[in-house]
């Protein structure tokens, strides 16, 4: 994982300030570096290009340095990414270099600028994986930038208001605005030569547009050529035929638990030792752990997946909350005064509101753990250890105080920018303090609570099942509606814009720590697979069928997931409902409870 900054100007080279450049060096701890180049046009200007990357070392047995560079052609490739295959072949070794090889033998081999855009996006196109880059061809005077089809890694843009200059970056400079998601929908191509039709129906038009080059993109759907991975999969529309029900014994089942070992496979073995480990730390993966259906699975898989000897670190992040606080307490008083009423705030879930009489602690009850998360991790983590009594747990409890969110609030609307509602400060706030990692930590051999911070810097994530198998209440909402009509159309619409979600927004407050964020559900193979895997083999909202003994009450949305937790031993992680981060950790509606989630940052 890297942080990426690529400046082109008109004037002058230009690097990053030194408040941007700390906020990359803290995504890439492991090495800094840049380079230079300059394109001139025949007959035209010159381009000035500045490039820098700082690095994360996660793959491969030593660090390799960036930006990658060729002396004999002057092309340059900042790559913030996984690919775990390119093609059918699967990397083993760093796959920044690996790619840098590819590109820079297509540009070489091809004279034409078409030619060579052709071959250049036919690779692109063909990575497995999460990514961000931006690619300097400087053979042909083009520059290629983008992200993946999932949009799992940050890269955002920003043009000079007197449109000389445009600057890419994984993360904002605060004082350069306004910045701009690029959007996870092509391979993007700048050219400072002829060689694109000026008319060309893929020309950009609107806010990523500039005055001295063309863009032009190559969008995903249009360019599976030879090689290249399948698309995401077409959506089965297919209603269930009569009679049919999701239980233990349904084929899906067992394809799930198979996509998802293979997908964890990749992203937790072969995870070097973080730096300065000792032989008795052998802490590489940890999980940000809320106790929740989707996050408990990938632990328990991960249990059969690792070494023995590994430990698995669970962070379960909880929040201070003085609104939540505030009423818990007239409560009490209210009570105490004989008094039948409820205060009438609350805190929403979805379309679900949970009363006080859920939330209230008393003066000497700690506010943490009395967060739903928390009851519900530690819930989870009980049922790992009785099903995994071998493997050493730690479950690290962050516990935020009010001031201490406070404290960093104006340094994670930074990281989260150019997102800025409450909402997305809400989520903010859980990801940066659960991704920084430091609590107080025990684990099942040695139960003595200790302050803590984890060395893991790979973090798994369960974020992706919800919109894959039907989680959310509104499917819940559309199939009482409209039936299966309606549960088909609302999860239809979270696929189709899975790569519009919030994961460049995640990325950058999660790697803000020199830790990445890994998603084993969002697998291209594992989402293709759910995409083309009928209704009913997913969800259980089939009513007029008989249910079997073990699946009587699970719920219907995520069944198929819920019935692999089942098998596997995890019978009331099983049953746990839907909570949102916001609810569950308490971040949201800090100080007033009718502040509406998509409202602008005050």
């Amino acid at each position: 994982m890297c942080g990426i900054h690529v400046s082109i100007s008109t004037k002058t080279f230009q690097s990053p300030n030194d408040n941007l450049r700390q906020l990359l060096c803290s995504r890439g701890p492991d090495h800094t570096g840049e380079s230079r180049i300059v394109f001139t046009v025949e007959n035209g200007p010159s381009y000035w290009i500045s490039a820098m990357s700082t690095v994360l070392a996660l793959r491969g047995d030593q660090i390799t340095v960036q930006p990658l560079t060729e002396p004999s052609s002057g092309s340059v490739l900042c790559w913030n990414g996984e690919a775990w295959s390119i093609g059918s072949n699967p990397i083993t070794g760093n796959d920044g270099q690996f790619l840098f090889d590819l590109l820079v033998e297509a540009s070489h081999t091809h004279n034409s600028v078409a030619d060579s855009a052709v071959a250049i996006c036919s690779i692109l196109h063909s990575v497995s994986g999460p990514f961000a880059f931006v690619f300097v061809d400087k053979i042909h005077n083009q520059i290629y930038f983008g992200r993946d089809r999932l949009g799992r890694r940050s890269l955002l843009y920003n043009i000079d208001n007197d449109s000389t200059s445009l600057c890419f970056s994984s993360v904002a400079d605060p004082h350069r605005a306004p910045w701009q998601e690029v959007e996870a929908d092509a391979i993007y191509q700048i050219s400072f030569k002829s060689g694109i039709e000026s008319n060309s129906p893929s020309s950009i038009e609107g806010l990523l547009s500039i005055s001295f080059a063309s863009i032009c993109r190559h969008l995903w759907e249009d360019n599976v050529t030879k090689g290249a991975i399948p698309t995401l999969g077409e959506f089965n529309k297919a209603h269930p035929p009569p009679g049919v029900s999701l239980n233990s014994r349904t084929e899906s089942v067992q394809h799930l638990r198979r996509h998802l070992c293979e997908s964890l496979k990749i992203r937790i073995l072969n995870v070097p030792s973080p730096p300065g480990t000792v032989d008795g730390n052998h802490v590489r993966i940890a999980v940000l752990f809320s106790g929740g259906l989707d996050c408990t699975v990938l632990a328990r898989m991960a249990h059969d997946i690792l070494p023995s000897d590994e430990q698995i670190d669970l962070i379960n992040v909880a929040f201070e909350n003085p609104r939540v606080l505030k009423a818990a307490k007239d409560l009490l008083r209210a009570n105490d005064k004989g008094g039948k009423g409820l205060p009438q705030s609350g805190y929403e879930n979805g379309n679900q509101t949970s009363s006080l009489l859920e939330t209230r602690c008393s003066d000497e009850e700690s506010p943490f753990e009395s967060c739903p998360d928390r009851e519900t991790g530690r819930k989870a983590l009980e049922e790992l250890q009785s099903l995994c009594p071998s493997r050493q747990w730690r479950f690290v409890a962050v516990n935020v105080p009010y001031t201490e969110t406070i404290a960093h609030r104006n340094n994670v609307i930074n990281l989260i920018h150019p997102h800025n509602t409450e909402m997305d400060l809400s989520i903010g706030y859980a990801l940066y303090f659960a991704a920084r990692g430091s609590g107080i930590a025990f684990t099942n051999f040695e139960p003595t609570k200790v302050v803590y911070t984890t060395t893991a810097r790979v973090l798994l994530s369960g974020l992706g099942a919800d919109e894959l198998f039907g989680g959310y209440t509104r499917h819940a909402t559309a199939w009482a509606r409209r039936g299966f009509t309606g549960l088909l159309g609302e999860l239809k619409l979270d696929v189709d814009r899975l790569g519009k979600r919030n994961l460049g927004r995640d990325d950058r407050v999660i790697s803000h720590w020199g830790r990445e964020a890994r998603f084993p559900y969002l697998d291209e193979a594992l989402v293709k697979w759910a995409v083309e895997c009928p209704i009913w083999e997913k969800c259980g909202f089939q009513s007029d069928v008989a249910v079997d003994r073990e699946a009587a009450n699970l719920e219907p949305g995520k069944k198929v997931l819920r019935l692999l937790a089942y098998g596997l031993g995890m019978h009331s992680v099983a049953l746990e409902k839907k909570r949102a981060i916001q609810f569950g950790a308490r971040t949201a509606k800090m100080l007033a409870g009718n502040i509406k989630g998509t409202a602008l940052i005050s």
